[in-house]
């Protein structure tokens, strides 16, 4: 999708600090940080939300599911981490490209919002 800033970020058009790559996922560090570990875990092909998933795409968001674990220890999560998606108004999902926060390095208070 040519507007998508996550798919700018996810074809190099916009520079970002990415955490992790590989040929189906990016990792790359939030912006505005909520933990002292805060990044955003995407799928190249623009899916919209989750709510947006086809057939198709089970397996590209289960080989993301997969990876975090590979994420989170590259970013010395070893006490714990929170993995977030907003979907949708209510969720308060502001990028219309499926994307999940890993968050961590600090105590995390529940509930989230």
């Amino acid at each position: 999708m040519a507007d998508c800033i996550f798919c700018k970020i996810a074809n190099k058009e916009i520079p970002s600090n990415i955490a992790y790559e590989d040929e189906k996922i990016v990792c790359f560090h939030d912006m505005e940080p909520q933990a002292p570990a805060h990044v955003l875990i995407i799928p190249k092909k623009h899916i919209a939300s989750l709510d947006d998933m086809t057939e198709e795409d089970k397996e590209l968001l289960g080989y993301l599911m997969f990876k975090v674990q590979d994420i989170a220890a590259l970013l010395g999560l070893k006490n714990g981490y929170r993995l977030v998606n907003n979907c949708g108004e209510d969720g308060m999902q502001t990028v219309k490209h499926v994307h999940f926060h890993l968050l961590g390095k600090r105590k995390l208070t529940w509930p989230p919002g």
